[in-house]
């Protein structure tokens, strides 16, 4: 997801008229023993969780920060201050803005590079696993939606989940930011089906309010020069100062594998998974092209593509290509192996390539996603796929200790939510393999006017 901070976003008023239809469980800090909050800038702490470290406080629980960077990036353009000197502006705006939410809450910088969470994730990992273990009780961790569109937001959430997932004390809620600017109530891609809702008193309101002011260097411009603009101007704070502060719970049961967990897997085995050299992997590849009900596609996406295998052979199918995986270490072989596609990194469902595709290609990863993450993945296939397009699913039906779940219900969950039946369904030991199709799809014999 791209945006720019710069253009009006979303109208409040949307997601007013919005927010009043979702059906959200409450949050309860009491619940919990501490709460723990995720911040990978200064103000992300006042924006997406203010309200919940004021009222976590309030009622004497210990509230930490982790103040992932120091958010020295902001203004890249700004011909007034360079980054050092914004970088130590914003680190005391946070620890003022996080005094007038609760005098007790404290913080620990991590001194990250801003833009570099990914980079530095194993320090983000670390701090958060020992304070999450440290705790004696029950710890809510809340860091950014994975979602949000920035990509040390969704770093920083995704180790989150990660450290969540192997903590059995702990729980997550999730904080949007930026969606609010670039999602769109009427075809929202947040999972509202899992939203929790923290009512504000007037008082904890008062102090966010507060809070937010206290991060001048964003709410205010630098100076009148072009590049130093305000970041979070009124329209876009005005979605953070509602009465009700919003938040997406996480079954850490059901956390999608981490893309750290794929960079492990290929730092250990470059080829990934015996791709060329396994027979089963050639003659399930040659299943999976023989099922094609056309001889030749406009345009094919093929998401978790790996090292691109069967990208270079969907190459003599198809006009074009798009390959896109969650590691970048499989993608360097696939852009040697398959030079005729074009790979792009992405994380499934929330970072969709744009454009529209007669066939989409999901093998062997439907079981790395979480159930929700699986059914919203089901969507933007359904979303970007033509009449005459087919979705071509193969999963691998024995156990996988690193998966959420396994092929035979990745393959029927596909099919519960597909509009019509499938036009091919083969299934043996050790695979399953279903073919669905548009609204303009027919069989084969029929297409090539055999039958009428």
């Amino acid at each position: 997801m791209s945006f720019d901070h710069r253009e009006p976003g979303t109208d409040p008023a949307r997601w007013t008229s919005f927010l009043d239809t979702v059906r959200a469980e409450p949050v309860d800090p009491g619940r919990f023993d501490a709460v723990l909050v995720v911040a990978p800038h200064p103000d992300d702490e006042t924006l997406g969780a203010g309200g919940l470290v004021a009222t976590a406080g309030d009622r004497g629980l210990p509230v930490e920060v982790l103040l992932v960077t120091r958010g020295e990036r902001s203004h890249p353009d700004s011909p007034t201050t360079g980054e050092q000197d914004l970088g130590a502006r914003r680190e005391r705006e946070f620890r003022d803005a996080l005094a007038a939410l609760h005098p007790a809450a404290t913080a620990t910088p991590l001194g990250v590079p801003d833009g570099g969470v990914r980079e530095h994730a194993d320090l983000l990992r670390a701090a958060l696993r020992d304070r999450v273990t440290a705790v004696p009780g029950r710890v809510l961790v809340v860091a950014p939606w994975r979602g949000d569109g920035h990509r040390d937001h969704r770093i920083a959430g995704e180790v989150a989940a990660a450290v969540v997932a192997d903590a059995p004390r702990a729980a997550l809620l999730e904080y949007p930011v930026w969606a609010w600017h670039w999602d769109d109530p009427d075809a929202s891609a947040a999972p509202w089906d899992r939203a929790r809702a923290l009512a504000l008193s007037s008082d904890v309101l008062d102090r966010k309010r507060a809070a937010l002011a206290a991060h001048r260097s964003q709410t205010r411009p630098l100076s009148p020069a072009p590049g130093d603009e305000a970041i979070v101007d009124g329209r876009h704070a005005a979605h953070h100062l509602r009465p009700t502060e919003w938040f997406f719970a996480v079954d850490a049961a059901t956390v999608s594998r981490s893309r750290e967990s794929f960079d492990a897997h290929y730092a250990r085995k470059p080829e990934g998974w015996d791709f060329d050299g396994s027979w089963y992997e050639r003659r399930k590849r040659a299943v999976t092209v023989a099922a094609l009900p056309r001889e030749r596609y406009r345009s094919a996406l093929e998401l978790g593509c790996a090292t691109g295998v069967l990208t270079a052979t969907l190459t003599e199918r198809a006009d074009r290509v798009l390959g896109t995986d969650i590691s970048e270490a499989p993608l360097a072989r696939a852009r040697v192996r398959a030079p005729g596609a074009r790979f792009v990194r992405a994380a499934l469902p929330d970072e969709w390539p744009d454009g529209r595709f007669d066939l989409v290609v999901l093998s062997e990863i439907g079981y790395y996603l979480a159930p929700a993450d699986l059914d919203r993945t089901i969507d933007r296939v359904l979303g970007s796929l033509d009449d005459d397009g087919v979705l071509v699913a193969c999963h691998w039906r024995h156990p996988d200790d690193e998966a959420v779940s396994d092929g035979d219900t990745v393959d029927a969950r596909i099919a519960e939510r597909w509009p019509r039946p499938a036009l091919v369904r083969h299934v043996e030991e050790d695979f399953v393999l279903s073919v669905l199709a548009g609204p303009a799809v027919s069989s084969v014999a029929r297409s090539e006017g055999l039958v009428r």
